[in-house]
């Protein structure tokens, strides 16, 4: 897996980013969200302004919230990390923010709510943050022939990493003893999170010795600020706009359907939980299986996505995804999860990884910081409806089944969008942006 600019370490060591980061997203959505709806809120929910608020409500607004600052921030931040040829500093920044904030998890007990949504969103901001800039490499470090089949590569590796501490976890919850712990006071689940945090810390390691920052930064100008020059370059491209027509039209579309998506890996287990009555154990094993079908789904769909237009690949993986939320709306006994569960899994790999290879084939590689500091602004304001919409509906109906029924008008509506992009002229207008910025330096 290498080519002229990029040895098979340097593919690994970005690879691995995926590998140790996975523990947080799976760990995250498995464990400590059922343990913060059913135990640290707990069933009466939350006094909050008057009204009550239920767990699953507050989970979907706290994600919003860490969304929202992540959007807000990240195109700036990816705009002074192209300038000063930073992506990697601002990724070792964020990626040790969050597993600083991700032990700190485990200090919420029962009722220790507020403690929970802090560490939480800090925790997110630091792990979504962090994508911008590592997804940034992308285009370094391969061809847009082989990217489909490298992002899909980064993003099996990755659930191989997700599966494989979470049987960690589940050891570590099921018999606390081997690990000389005691099974009282949550305990086993709150160290848990200790675990995640030290698994993604270890884990990116070989990222920082191994991948290379290729870019060469530039000296800041006399009597102004980075700050300034991320805001100044973000205002050149936007007056640049109409140079990049087909990543702007791709980037509505996934914003949208990115969503539904993010909705569903967010309420998922609070639904098995709440709704067809699942134990934490059961959801465990359920998101194992989960994470080792999306290995098999993302080097699936990375290979298609070279073989075949990557466009035609993400079509394919929104059609098994609406396919997949209409059965949720019709479930009711756990076992049906276990088919949802492989359902999902195929689809999740597919996805995500050729939503990030399409995006790197329309990317420029000197502005590559900036524009997927884009894609995560656009990821992040479209998960802020999300969950927060779930959480609305599940207030209003009291069913949190009702609430997943929202993610069907995402899904299809950024589904339409994208029928709307050209492929092919996306990647022209990126290799054009390449030729004029040679043809001036």
């Amino acid at each position: 897996m290498s080519n002229s600019s990029s040895s098979t370490r340097e593919i690994w060591g970005w690879a691995f980013y995926d590998f140790a980061n996975s523990a947080y997203s799976t760990a995250i959505v498995v464990i400590f969200n059922v343990y913060f709806v059913q135990v640290v809120v707990g069933p009466d929910g939350l006094s909050f302004l008057g009204m009550r608020v239920s767990g699953s409500a507050l989970w979907g607004y706290a994600a919003s919230t860490s969304m929202l600052l992540v959007a807000l921030s990240a195109p700036v931040l990816g705009a002074i990390a192209d300038f000063k040829a930073s992506k990697k500093r601002f990724l070792f920044f964020f990626c040790y923010a969050g597993v600083f904030a991700t032990a700190l998890l485990s200090l919420a007990g029962p009722g220790e709510i507020w403690v929970a949504v802090a560490f939480y969103i800090l925790s997110n901001m630091g792990m979504e943050a962090s994508l911008t800039f590592y997804n940034g490499f992308l285009p370094e470090i391969t061809t847009s022939e082989r990217m489909g089949r490298i992002s899909g590569f980064g993003w099996a590796f990755g659930y191989v990493g997700g599966l494989l501490c979470l049987l960690l976890c589940l050891g570590l919850i099921r018999r606390p003893d081997w690990f000389g712990l005691p099974g009282s006071d949550y305990i086993p689940i709150r160290a848990s999170l200790v675990l995640v945090a030290a698994w993604w810390g270890i884990f990116s390691i070989p990222t920082f010795l191994w991948l290379r920052e290729r870019a060469q930064g530039r000296e800041l100008p006399p009597k102004t600020s980075y700050l300034k020059i991320g805001f100044q370059r973000l205002s050149d491209t936007f007056r640049k706009i109409h140079q990049f027509r087909e990543l702007v039209k791709f980037l509505v579309a996934f914003l949208i359907y990115n969503d539904g998506v993010q909705t569903v890996i967010l309420i998922a287990s609070v639904f098995g939980a709440q709704v067809l009555g699942m134990s934490p154990d059961e959801l465990i094993l359920c998101f194992m299986l989960i994470q080792f079908v999306a290995i098999f789904g993302a080097l699936l769909f990375g290979y298609l996505a070279d073989r075949m237009m990557t466009k035609s690949a993400i079509h394919i993986t929104l059609f098994i995804w609406t396919g997949a939320i209409l059965y949720a709306l019709v479930i009711d006994q756990s076992w049906q999860f276990w088919v949802l569960a492989v359902i999902i899994g195929f689809a999740l790999g597919g996805v995500q990884a050729c939503s990030r290879s399409l995006l790197a084939q329309f990317t420029p590689p000197e502005h590559s910081g900036e524009f997927f500091g884009f894609f995560a602004a656009g990821g992040k304001f479209a998960a802020i409806f999300g969950p927060a919409l779930f959480g609305l509906i599940t207030d209003l109906t009291g069913s949190p089944r009702y609430g997943v029924g929202s993610v069907l008008c995402f899904l299809i509506l950024g589904w339409g969008l994208l029928y709307f992009v050209d492929e092919k002229k996306g990647i022209l207008e990126s290799q054009q942006a390449v030729s004029q910025g040679n043809s001036k330096s």
